[in-house]
């Protein structure tokens, strides 16, 4: 799944750029009103108060989830990092997807949530085990390989779970649920496809310099460490809520 990574007894310090990724992965797990799967206020009092079919509004909701969600952006940037085909990057892709859009609709509908603090400390460590995946560390550590495809869906119904428990905590309206289910799903595809091509935009760019493969192992550190952050704010939360 990934190249051989340079020797981490060889690799040069983290460099500005990186170390500046760095914080900004910090400053994204710090307490905030988007923090993870929360939905903005105004959002939230939307969803709250209409009842009836709204397509277009729902459309629009599910599509700015995906884009300023950035546990999904730190896995889909995990999942598609040495990833160069795009027959394979479809694959996983759409097993994200599949897996994400599955728990949504179903946690949804027939009123089913995990706890948010909990499923979101789950998603935190999806991001981490994907980190340690492009580091090579499970074969390093236990000799084998974990099945890739197989790890993608499975945290793709957990990140599906992370929204549905959100959407279940602001009690939407039964009255015309499905079809805006389905159009809020369908938001969340048309984001994730948006949010998918900025990465592979930027990782075209980044994979024909030199410092792709000099640097990859520091940017999978810096994505471990956010996804440990992302985690460990919401375990101090479940304990402290």
């Amino acid at each position: 799944m990934h190249p051989e990574l340079p020797n981490p007894a060889a690799r040069p310090a983290i460099t500005r750029p990186i170390f500046a990724l760095l914080l900004t992965a910090i400053a994204l797990a710090l307490p905030g009103e988007a923090f993870a799967h929360a939905v903005a206020e105004g959002d939230k009092g939307f969803i709250q108060e209409i009842s009836g079919v709204h397509l277009m509004s729902f459309l629009y909701l599910g599509a700015k989830h995906m884009v300023t969600g950035y546990d999904h952006i730190l896995f889909l940037l995990g999942v598609i990092f040495f990833l160069y085909r795009m027959k394979d990057i479809g694959i996983y892709v759409s097993l994200f997807a599949i897996g994400h859009s599955a728990t949504m609709l179903a946690g949804v509908y027939f009123n089913f949530g995990i706890n948010s603090y909990i499923i979101d400390a789950i998603i935190g460590l999806s991001i981490v085990y994907k980190a340690l995946d492009n580091m090579g560390a499970y074969q390093r550590w236990f000799g084998f390989q974990p099945d890739t495809k197989a790890a993608t869906l499975i945290f793709g119904f957990c990140h599906g779970f992370g929204l549905s428990s959100k959407i279940l905590d602001y009690e939407i309206s039964p009255d015309g649920l499905l079809p805006n289910l389905l159009a809020f799903n369908v938001g969340v595809e048309i984001g994730q496809l948006l949010a998918l091509g900025a990465i592979l935009i930027a990782m075209g760019f980044w994979r024909r310099t030199p410092s792709f493969m000099k640097y990859a192992y520091t940017a999978n550190v810096v994505m471990m460490a956010a996804g440990f952050l992302l985690a460990g704010y919401q375990i101090t939360g479940y304990f402290l809520a």
